[in-house]
């Protein structure tokens, strides 16, 4: 990509950090601006020793020839670094897509952090049914996606790439860029080797494939050799990973001239022929959209125009105009690649993060719309977690109070739109209010009149159903005055239906509106596990489905209660104009949805089912009479015909007083079946410690705490 003073003064921040004894210096351009923060990974890394699991990238040819990153004796923080939710195998749909490349602060910021972090401001993204393809970007050589980003992604159907780059050095003695490709490229077989083990590394690391970036000068006889790297990485990555891409970035020419064409030409369509698709430089002209999808011939939209969101001599000038270049590539009908989203976030636009990136993706949503739908198979669950926020809740029961930030831990992020401040009723994620699951609730808060009834799309679905039945959960914590339900878009080939979804029927049936429902079902409480806990009501209902249909929509329903009346059937006379015109205040939330095709309950393994270990144990002393312990905790299940989970809750009980009850306190969560304790303090009274491995089926249940398989540790009280 052509240098950017942004690009400058990250590689001089670089420069300036490697002559730092404490190599503390910032290296991007938000941290030279800020000076106040720093990378969660830091070179130099020793990744042998056991410490709080980091992703991190490959920095020279050695380490990705010698497989050390793949090494469980090399790299403690191999296991942690492995992607939990299979990839979408299938090819990309038929149309044009967008592909959003990552490159924030210089990547590796809080997402480094493989089991989470503190901070409840950190960077995420919730558009995914805006996006097809997400590639995580930096300036390494090697860039391995977090974990975290593979996935949310993942959930959402969307496919990850790393990144390959080698590029030049302003400033340096020598073009260190160059270097790497003519050793990369001295042969044949040498272009075949690293090729394969770039494959290797997606496969084990469970991410989508590869953007290569070759942005150096080379001598042309290194061009054949490169064109059989990016040939070989695109066969091996097909069939070691199914519906895998490996993408060509528009900078070397196929005469080796570091030359950005800005669109697809003869120039650089050799590499485009061997592999899935071209991302073309940002500094397109208005036609150059046309000319690469003649190009192109049947495979236009494999062209992913480039839009910098920065805005850097970008057509339509990026950041809030970015739709402008989008407008004109739907026009067109060829493929978006938008660099660097995080424009929003590393610039601080007003009023706060939330509303910002809300409002910027409206803008990418009004010009090309959604292109994914979902729930796209049962079970369906999502507590609506961003992957980030100020406090954690199990079931209505919250467990930990502290922020805290994992992408990982997104669940299905709903399709609001953006409003901005001007509607009286407005829906949003709350990340201030108790949650029923995780870290945030959907939340509908403002005004609203009497006989008006609030309607808000949350999922669009693609869900063909069977006959039978489908039982619907969800949970609801409201004012005295608001009722709140769902309603459920059926879809067949001759007919639609909305069905209304609530336990206050009445409340929606007598309004005006009521027409828009085809028929209903009344939803019943379910029970809860902790009846002392009153916030949350946890309702089901049970919907028939017949295998003619697709589930097409799922939406939010508000209105105000009505006092007096409860019958279910709507009412001749529909509420007054007196008290129709008048407004009331509004709130209600969704903790949860959870839809199934069964209404018994999730069967969790037993305790005995599952073998548990404790390795690299560690004790320290600290100043007063505790100790810190630091441990790898690993679970995995005796025969491999039982069920895997996503993610896993992990608490320590401590035994102080075998008359006393013991204090049992959350430590995190876990994607994978490894979870590292990192200096936990342990009091001189404690005489056990007992760890507990939660499981969450895909449905959202929780495995009761006293049926969870554990880990016992026994203090070490001799002199550390």
């Amino acid at each position: 990509m052509p240098i950017s003073p942004r690009r400058r003064l990250r590689r001089l921040a670089r420069s300036l950090r490697a002559m730092l004894p404490s190599a503390a210096a910032p290296d991007s351009a938000a941290d030279a601006a800020t000076g106040d923060e720093r990378r969660a990974w830091e070179p130099p890394f020793d990744a042998s020793a056991p410490a709080p699991p980091m992703s991190y990238p490959i920095t020279d040819l050695a380490a990705l020839a010698s497989r050390t990153y793949l090494s469980a004796a090399a790299n403690f923080h191999l296991p942690f670094n492995r992607a939990s939710v299979p990839g979408p195998a299938s090819a990309l749909p038929p149309r044009r897509r967008v592909l959003v490349c990552h490159d924030m602060e210089g990547g590796y910021r809080d997402d480094a952090a493989a089991q989470g972090g503190a901070n409840p401001d950190a960077y995420a993204l919730w558009y995914w049914h805006l996006i097809d393809v997400f590639v995580y970007f930096s300036h390494y050589l090697v860039t391995l996606p977090p974990p975290c980003w593979t996935n949310a992604a993942h959930l959402h159907g969307v496919k990850v790439l790393g990144t390959f780059i080698a590029e030049r050095d302003e400033g340096a003695e020598w073009d260190k860029g160059t270097e790497v490709c003519k050793e990369m490229l001295a042969t044949e077989t040498s272009a075949q080797m690293y090729a394969e083990r770039l494959t290797e590394l997606a496969t084990v690391l469970g991410f989508d494939g590869w953007l290569i970036n070759i942005e150096v000068k080379l001598d042309v006889r290194f061009i054949d050799n490169l064109k059989e790297f990016v040939n070989h990485l695109t066969k091996t990555m097909h069939a070691a990973v199914p519906g895998s891409l490996v993408i060509w970035y528009d900078a070397i020419t196929v005469k080796g001239e570091l030359d950005w064409q800005d669109k697809l030409n003869k120039y650089n369509k050799p590499f485009f022929d061997v592999c899935d698709g071209l991302f073309a430089n940002y500094t397109w002209k208005e036609k150059y959209p046309q000319d690469s999808a003649a190009a192109a011939g049947n495979r236009k939209y494999d062209v992913y125009m480039g839009i910098d969101v920065f805005g850097r001599n970008t057509f339509g000038g990026g950041q809030w105009t970015t739709n402008v270049a989008l407008d004109l590539l739907k026009k067109v009908d060829v493929s978006a690649a938008i660099f660097a989203p995080g424009w929003v976030y590393e610039k601080k636009q007003p009023p706060d993060f939330e509303s910002a990136q809300n409002r910027w993706w409206g803008l990418v949503e009004k010009s090309w719309g959604v292109l994914r739908s979902y729930p796209k198979q049962l079970p369906f669950y999502t507590d609506f977690d961003q992957g980030r926020g100020y406090q954690v809740s199990v079931e209505g029961q919250q467990v930990s109070n502290d922020p805290w930030n994992n992408i990982s831990c997104q669940s299905f992020q709903p399709m609001l739109k953006y409003t901005g401040d001007q509607a009286q009723l407005q829906a949003f994620i709350n990340f201030k209010d108790e949650t029923y699951s995780g870290g945030n609730c959907l939340t509908v808060k403002g005004s609203l009149r009497q006989n008006i009834i609030f309607s808000e799309q949350v999922f669009n679905g693609g869900l063909g159903l069977e006959d039978g039945s489908i039982h619907i959960f969800y949970s609801v914590r409201a004012d005295a005055s608001s009722a709140v339900g769902l309603t459920v878009d059926l879809s067949s080939h001759k007919q639609s239906t909305s069905i209304l979804v609530a336990e206050d029927i009445a409340s929606f049936t007598r309004k005006k509106q009521n027409h828009k429902h085809d028929s209903y079902v009344k939803a019943v409480k379910v029970e809860p596990h902790a009846p002392e806990n009153q916030d949350w009501i946890v309702y089901k209902a049970t919907v028939q489905s017949s295998a003619d249909y697709s589930l097409t929509g799922i939406n939010i329903v508000c209105t105000l209660k009505i006092a007096g009346k409860t019958s279910p059937e709507p009412a001749d006379d529909s509420i007054s104009e007196a008290n129709a015109n008048g407004s009331s205040s509004y709130q209600a939330s969704l903790g949860h949805i959870s839809i199934r095709n069964t209404d018994t309950s999730t069967k969790f393994p037993p305790a005995e089912s599952w073998v548990t270990e404790g390795e690299h144990i560690s004790w320290s002393n600290r100043s007063d009479a505790s100790k810190l312990v630091s441990l790898k905790l690993s679970w995995k299940l005796k025969t491999s015909d039982q069920p895997s989970f996503r993610k896993y809750n992990i608490y320590v009980e401590s035994m102080a007083d075998p008359n006393m009850k013991a204090s049992k306190s959350y430590l995190g969560v876990a994607s994978v079946d490894t979870f590292y304790v990192s200096g936990l303090e342990v009091t001189s009274e404690v005489t056990d410690l007992k760890f507990i491995i939660q499981a969450c089926a895909d449905d959202g249940t929780w495995q009761e705490l006293d049926e969870c398989p554990k880990f016992l540790l026994v203090p070490v009280h001799s002199e550390v």
